[in-house]
């Protein structure tokens, strides 16, 4: 994709189509557009940290966070907020012949004698008295107790059984496979399961302990984890509170920069455990920890080369892909205004033409295929080498996927090899004229930017997730910040006095009238109530700082952030190498394909006294550590 250069920020609230209507005469409206008559807002979210769009009435705005969107911003699907799962993907599976028999149908709200959410749900499925007594129900029967309390334990159901479909599935298989090699090299895995939720990207392995650590921007731990145990913040100050993350000392640090580094990141930590209680065979050799991540990597290497995986993906393409309507028409519209659209992958051809047939066909128009939205296809790639150096160049020239060498691409080829070099050289374009977007920090966004200067767009699924996390904590939030506000406030009076007492045994005044006139015992007695005061805050605010970031992560908070005030490594990472970052690609659907994305203001610490009435006397801190 061709793009215009310039540092690439916030986004102001576009206008989409008429409500209702279809870009395309031949291809149906969004659904959702459909159903609510609210047009999308995205997700897209910028490079320099600016956040997903939120509601104006988000309290605990970060001072970095400055775009809102004029209303609840509908991230998936649906107008409003909704539990952060892909629901409308499933919603748009229940028409009116859905279940055989069309025991259920599809409704107008103006016809059921409940309205939904209080407001028109058309296409929405409501239950009716001719629905229950098809099951040989009377609409009478009594629940074994609280509507509310059923409710909630069936949701719960429902959404685990959701969760088993994407990126969860495919994980969870890579791990069956991985440990059922580490089975056969002898490794005791019996019991073991899959846990998704402990482990989230952002996350950097220590293979040379056995940990796993959550970093700030500055590289200091925050949080980590011993094999699947949490460890306490002291536990964490002991072992690094003189040592920081550096990404670089590959030796040691292992950066889970994708959402498929969850899978190799579970089976490490449960295996320390198996390995600190002495489960692991003495046949196996002396083993450490590094040898232990060794021997991991390479059974969930056998279980991606060996292909089994693979073939079962293809096999069954609904079962771990989740389709995004909105992408293919997000990239037609680039195309149409002549932008020219590449798609550059490591996967092979068989494998790539199935998952596209899967996820664009169907929503093309016109029975256009996939192939016909780009005027080059780049299979095999071998990234992050692709950016570097050439490799041979073949032409794929059959459907089966027979090649010939090939010296030269050409527009609308399909290619198996090559190089970045190549791709500027046929289609005449070089450097900030490209928009490359991927899915992984290293082998995608940062070579292309490093090595070639291209612009770059980071997709990151996990923002939706954690978009809606933000929203349903923000009273919590702002309760928390209060409370910190607070102790800071008094902790100033505190000092105040405390200076003053310092200086008065040296015969000197206090900073302020009301503490010089103060006699001793006043002094000492106001300072003993605040820190009593101090104390109650402390016990307050320690275990909401704890519980913060809880609903995206009960262990490791919020991706984006390393404790309340602060930037993730991963955010840091992102800021470096990534022009812009949203959830999806198809969230470009929403602004002109002519859209220039500008940066927003970049705030430095002692802009703060431009914008403040508090005089901090030229003094600006960073982030004290």
């Amino acid at each position: 994709m061709t793009y215009n250069p310039g540092r690439l920020r916030s986004l102001p609230s576009p206008s989409l189509q008429p409500q209702g209507h279809s870009p395309f005469p031949n291809f149906p409206a969004h659904p959702s557009t459909k159903k609510s008559g609210k047009r999308m807002l995205d997700s897209i979210e910028l490079f320099g940290g600016s956040c997903l769009r939120r509601p104006q009435n988000l309290v605990s705005t970060p001072a970095r966070i400055k775009n809102v969107a004029t209303r609840p911003m509908a991230i998936l699907g649906f107008p409003g907020f909704n539990s952060g799962k892909s629901g409308a993907l499933f919603c748009r599976a229940l028409d009116a012949k859905a279940v055989e028999g069309e025991v259920f149908s599809v409704t107008s709200s103006s016809k059921s004698d409940v309205d939904y959410l209080g407001e028109s749900t058309k296409g929405d499925l409501n239950v009716k008295q001719e629905h229950l007594e098809a099951f040989g129900l009377d609409g009478q029967a009594a629940l074994d107790g609280p509507i509310e309390e059923i409710a909630r334990i069936e949701a719960k159901e429902a959404e685990t059984l959701l969760t088993e479909l994407g990126i969860a599935a495919w994980e969870g298989r890579a791990y069956d496979y991985g440990m059922a090699n580490l089975r056969s090299m002898g490794f005791p895995v019996d019991g073991l399961e899959f846990d998704p939720d402990l482990v989230i990207r952002g996350l950097v392995m220590d293979k040379e302990r056995g940990n796993l650590v959550k970093a700030d921007r500055f590289g200091y731990v925050k949080r980590a984890m011993h094999g699947t145990k949490m460890l306490s913040t002291r536990a964490v100050s002991e072992i690094y509170g003189r040592e920081l993350v550096d990404l670089r000392n590959e030796g040691q640090w292992e950066f889970l920069n994708t959402l498929f580094s969850v899978s190799e990141a579970v089976m490490f930590m449960q295996m320390v455990d198996r390995l600190d209680e002495g489960a692991v065979r003495t046949e196996l050799g002396p083993l450490d920890y590094k040898g232990l991540f060794k021997a991991v990597s390479k059974a969930l290497f056998r279980a991606h080369v060996e292909g089994q995986l693979k073939s079962e993906i293809m096999t069954e393409p609904e079962r771990f892909v989740e389709p995004d309507p909105e992408l293919p028409l997000a990239l037609l519209d680039q195309k149409e205004a002549g932008k020219r659209l590449l798609l550059i992958t490591n996967s092979d051809y068989h494998y790539t033409n199935k998952m596209m047939h899967h996820a664009f066909n169907k929503f093309l128009p016109n029975d256009m295929g996939w192939r016909e939205l780009f005027d080059m296809v780049i299979v095999s790639a071998s990234k992050p080498e692709f950016f570097q150096m050439s490799h041979p160049l073949y032409e794929v020239v059959t459907s089966d996927g027979l090649m010939r060498p090939c010296f030269k691409a050409r527009s609308g080829g399909l290619y198996s090899g090559g190089s970045a070099q190549m791709v500027e050289k046929s289609l005449d374009i070089h450097g900030d004229e490209i928009l490359y977007v991927g899915d992984h920090i290293f082998t995608d966004v940062s070579q292309s930017k490093v090595h070639l200067r291209w612009r770059t767009a980071l997709i990151c699924r996990e923002l939706e997730d954690e978009f809606n996390a933000l929203i349903h904590s923000q009273s919590c939030r702002a309760a928390l910040i209060t409370l910190v506000q607070q102790k800071e406030v008094v902790g100033d009076l505190f000092n105040q006095l405390r200076l003053a007492l310092q200086r008065r045994t040296k015969g000197r005044p206090a900073q302020t009238l009301s503490a010089t006139n103060m006699d001793e015992q006043e002094l000492t007695e106001s300072m003993q109530k605040l820190l009593i005061v101090m104390q109650r805050l402390d016990q307050k605010i320690a275990p909401m700082l704890e519980a913060d970031g809880e609903l995206f992560n009960r262990r490791w908070g919020y991706l984006s952030r390393a404790g309340l005030w602060d930037k993730s490594h991963l955010t840091k990472q992102i800021e470096k190498y990534a022009d812009i970052y949203t959830s999806r690609v198809s969230n470009f659907l929403h602004y002109t394909p002519f859209m220039y994305f500008r940066s927003q203001e970049q705030m430095l610490a002692h802009d703060s006294h431009s914008y403040s009435s508090r005089d901090v006397n030229g003094v600006a801190l960073d982030d004290m550590q």
